[in-house]
């Protein structure tokens, strides 16, 4: 046992011993299997990254000039630095198969405090991110719509950044409320769910590919770098959002009928498959349609559109909307699991981490639900997947440093997946992730700030006395 006073430090460490002890019996169903696992992953992944953020990087905005058919490199760049995490993941996916994620691999290997910060982060930048898709939603929503001859009023359709007449986005808070009536139902009902939606949207995007070979313009792939590397990098830290679904998929594991074994075998597949997808389905949105005349807010319904098939569009908007509602999903059961977690640890009130008979924590849900509603209602998509860019860039920066300092410190941890060539993955995997935190906006890294200023005032007032590993801990029975 480690001394008092170490005890007491914010630096102390939650053993990998007791973690199996304290999954069992806490409420959390065991009902995912390895397809079940990798179709979160996917459906995490595939999504708003091709049918919002792939036009609207392509095509640009007021601040940040497009990068036209190179929209396809900062995938790829985004891609890449994702890949170095992803590795990093499997491997404390398969030693530690919690429902922390990066928030249970931080606190194993760095420390409460850090542990407490990535998972303070991912509070946030989950929510973000079912705001984010459900802007995302409402761009094809409102297309589908434009399809049948049908304009929803500007008022309820948009926000007022949008220069539009807008008030309040209105289908983004609806769909946010629908996701969170679907998570609601337990983790077996949404498995099966998954399993079916990522069916429709792994069909959909093979569809939209095949479809769109036989109307490529060669044209537009010339100039394929319009506005230089720069605009590029900025993009792929945009974007940058679309390649991690696994990492709130990793939240999950707790709920895997074998988490160790088939964690990081699904996220190595979740990742495989969507890097393929978003390489073949960026060559054919700019080549289909030039850059410059991309719907940032629906780019495929705007290429068909374009090559004169409007009907192929209102197709392809509303299977666009079933599809995309398993990324928030994933986002969404990410952020409960995380919060949940920290509850269970004491560093958060115990109140939260209560589940129902189907083994869902219902007041995580709601409210996570709730906030994120608010949030589609009133942000722009760019500023909301920036913030969540950089937390989730943060988190891959703790949890490859993590994996590092635990293969050296704990090498005789059980390991069921050994990610190779370390440390020079996870080292690049580090410095990939901060080269895209810097891309970020100044406003991006002060609304960051803010939150993490907030999370050390919760810690310290809450979090720091009331944990688990504290011995003095109001929460430990006497």
């Amino acid at each position: 046992m480690a001394p008092k006073d170490a005890s007491r430090s914010v630096l102390r460490k939650k053993p990998v011993l007791e973690i199996e002890d304290e999954t069992s019996g806490t409420g959390l169903f065991k009902s995912l299997g390895l397809w079940q696992l990798t179709a979160i992953g996917v459906g995490g992944i595939i999504g708003v990254g091709i049918f919002s953020l792939a036009g609207l990087v392509a095509h640009g905005d007021d601040a940040n000039p497009g990068v036209g058919p190179a929209v396809l490199f900062s995938f790829l760049i985004a891609g890449l630095a994702s890949a170095a995490a992803a590795l990093s993941y499997a491997e404390f996916a398969g030693m530690v198969p919690r429902a922390g994620s990066a928030y249970t691999y931080g606190y194993v290997a760095l420390g409460e405090i850090v542990g407490w910060f990535i998972g303070w982060d991912l509070l946030l930048e989950y929510v973000a991110i079912v705001a984010v898709v459900a802007i995302g939603i409402s761009g094809y929503f409102d297309a589908f719509l434009s399809g049948l001859g049908l304009d929803l009023p500007a008022s309820i359709a948009s926000t007022p950044d949008a220069g539009e007449g807008g008030v309040v986005n209105l289908p983004a808070i609806v769909v946010c409320l629908l996701v969170t009536f679907i998570l609601s139902r337990g983790s077996k009902a949404f498995g099966r769910f998954e399993i079916v939606a990522v069916g429709i949207k792994v069909l959909l995007v093979l569809f939209i590919i095949g479809l769109g070979l036989f109307h490529l313009n060669a044209e537009n792939f010339s100039p394929f770098v319009p506005n230089g590397f720069g605009p590029v990098f900025t993009g792929a830290a945009t974007v940058f959002f679309a390649v991690f679904g696994y990492d709130a998929m990793s939240t999950a594991a707790e709920e895997s009928i074998d988490g160790k074994k088939h964690m990081p075998k699904a996220i190595v597949l979740s990742l495989i498959i969507a890097m393929i997808l978003y390489v073949a389905a960026t060559l054919v949105l700019t080549g289909m349609q030039d850059w410059r005349e991309i719907d940032p807010a629906a780019g495929f319904a705007s290429a068909f559109t374009s090559v004169g098939l409007p009907v192929v569009a209102t197709i392809i908007s509303v299977f666009a909307v079933i599809s995309i509602l398993t990324v928030m999903l994933t986002f969404l059961l990410g952020v409960t699991r995380v919060w949940f977690s920290m509850s269970r640890d004491g560093l958060l009130p115990g109140w939260f981490a209560r589940t129902d008979r189907k083994g869902v924590p219902q007041r995580v849900t709601w409210i996570a639900g709730v906030a994120s509603a608010l949030l589609a209602g009133v942000f722009p998509i760019r500023a909301v997947a920036d913030l969540t860019n950089i937390g989730i860039l943060a988190a891959f920066v703790v949890v490859c440093v993590a994996v590092i300092v635990f293969r050296y410190r704990k090498p005789e941890a059980p390991r069921t997946f050994r990610l190779p060539l370390m440390p020079f993955v996870p080292a690049f995997g580090v410095l990939a992730s901060g080269f895209l935190i810097a891309q970020l906006h100044w406003e991006t890294w002060l609304r960051f700030g803010v939150w993490l200023v907030v999370g050390l005032v919760v810690y310290f007032g809450y979090g720091r006395r009331h944990s688990l590993m504290n011995p003095d801990s109001p929460r430990l029975p006497r």
